[in-house]
């Protein structure tokens, strides 16, 4: 006898999904969570952060209001404002995760978990409980590198909590997340610089969406420093921050953020004193059903670093709840996962790209519509989005879509269901178009 059929380590997307359906199949569960209820994605991550990306937008929809009739006088911006009300709203949805939990009799232990055998894990106030299954969900975190001075800068987990916003900024990184706060942050008006230890941008990602991405960036005043990396970062007493570069020349800010990744979290949980394997990257080995090296101890999510994504989480969670508890086995399929990049304008894309298809299939024809759309016209915006679609030559099969543009990413989850569904270029061709809209152009490509 076991005091819970299922014990989850960690109250992220993947942990929460897989403790509500294994309750709701009839096992008896525990969630232990040391933070708060929601995980990265609720509380440091996707949400905050898209909220923020909404907040951004305004800048550019005020400054085109004038070519649509409207006479806007004069507009201010207050961060705290926004950061107060998105904090808020964070403090809602991780009262919901809560309440989720709650309705399905999932009893939450507001403290750290580790391991203390292959069905024992050990709380922060020393007690001890046991479970048949033990499921690890504890995400990762941001990546900070040893540079002397790091302690002067921030991540991705702290933005959201800055008392004032920079006038001058500085973002390490070349990938999405270094994106879409350089995106956030100029258009709240800070002066930003993007520097990537590469020579490229959201590697990857199909290489025309990036390098429109890049071209744009660019014409709105972000400013890029490729192949190059921090030496030091020293605070002035100003409390200005002096950053000594190596590559390009020093730099002065106000923040710096670093955006360079992130890491499993594994230290401290007792993995290898049970003997569970961690991968070269730190991150937990499991199976196709999520299953690691000891047979009852599983785990889901950024842990395990598979694809980082919190959908990707949520049906690993979904899938080892009904396959473990629900006697209804199944895997996740991790072909054909959309993504998007949630910049200023926004990227988005789903299955291969053309690099890809052409190292694997051979014979590819591509397709792209290069456009300004009807609002950018009015506007007096130059910017152009760009659609591209990837087509097997021998099957007529659409096997990748990619998008850079305004909404892409709220066009693309309907069409990846056409790549998904393995739909050929002739069944966007019959399909007739939407106008005017601008994901009319994904049937007019010919």
């Amino acid at each position: 006898m076991t005091d819970f059929d299922l014990f989850v380590i960690g109250a992220g997307s993947g942990g929460v999904r897989a403790a509500r359906i294994a309750a709701a199949h009839g096992a008896k569960v525990a969630v232990a969570e040391e933070h708060k209820v929601g995980g990265t994605c609720v509380i440091r991550g996707c949400v905050p952060k898209k909220l923020l990306v909404y907040g951004a937008h305004f800048a550019e929809d005020l400054n085109d209001a004038a070519m649509f009739g409207w006479d806007i006088p004069s507009c201010s911006f207050s961060w705290p404002v926004l950061r107060d009300n998105v904090l808020a709203e964070v403090s809602r949805l991780e009262g919901l995760y809560k309440q989720t939990l709650s309705n399905h009799d999932v009893t939450i232990f507001h403290e750290r978990a580790t391991l203390a055998g292959p069905n024992e894990v050990r709380l922060a106030s020393g007690k001890t409980v046991t479970a048949g299954k033990i499921l690890i969900a504890t995400g990762a975190r941001p990546f900070m590198p040893e540079v002397e001075g790091v302690e002067h800068a921030i991540s991705s987990n702290e933005v959201f909590h800055l008392e004032r916003l920079p006038k001058r900024i500085v973002i390490a990184g070349g990938g999405y997340i270094a994106n879409e706060f350089a995106g956030i942050f100029h258009q709240f008006g800070s002066h930003v610089v993007v520097v990537n230890r590469s020579e490229t941008i959201l590697r990857g990602y199909d290489e025309q969406m990036r390098d429109r991405l890049l071209q744009i960036s660019m014409i709105k005043g972000i400013e890029f420093r490729f192949n190059s990396s921090f030496d030091k970062i020293e605070r002035r007493d100003d409390g200005k921050l002096h950053l000594s570069m190596r590559g390009c020349d020093d730099l002065e800010a106000d923040a710096v953020l670093f955006a360079t990744g992130r890491v499993p979290n594994v230290e401290g949980l007792g993995l290898e004193g049970v003997g569970v394997e961690l991968g070269d990257k730190g991150q937990v080995k499991v199976d196709a059903n999520s299953r690691t090296s000891v047979p009852s101890i599983f785990a889901v999510g950024d842990v395990t670093d598979r694809i980082q994504l919190t959908p990707v989480a949520i049906r690993e969670g979904h899938a080892f709840a009904d396959t473990e508890f629900g006697k209804k086995p199944w895997t996740v399929d991790y072909g054909c996962v959309p993504h998007a990049v949630f910049s200023h304008p926004p990227i988005a894309g789903v299955g291969m790209t053309e690099g890809e298809a052409r190292n694997k299939l051979g014979q590819v024809r591509t397709y792209t519509s290069d456009f300004r759309p009807m609002k950018n016209v009015l506007a007096g915006r130059n910017e152009r989005s760009l659609y591209k679609l990837v087509v097997d030559a021998a099957t007529d099969e659409v096997v990748g879509i990619h998008m850079i543009g305004p909404d892409a990413p709220e066009i693309l989850q309907a069409a990846a269901i056409a790549v998904k569904a393995g739909l050929k270029k002739a069944d966007f061709d019959q399909t007739v178009a939407l106008h005017p809209t601008m994901s009319e152009e994904l049937v007019l490509m010919r």
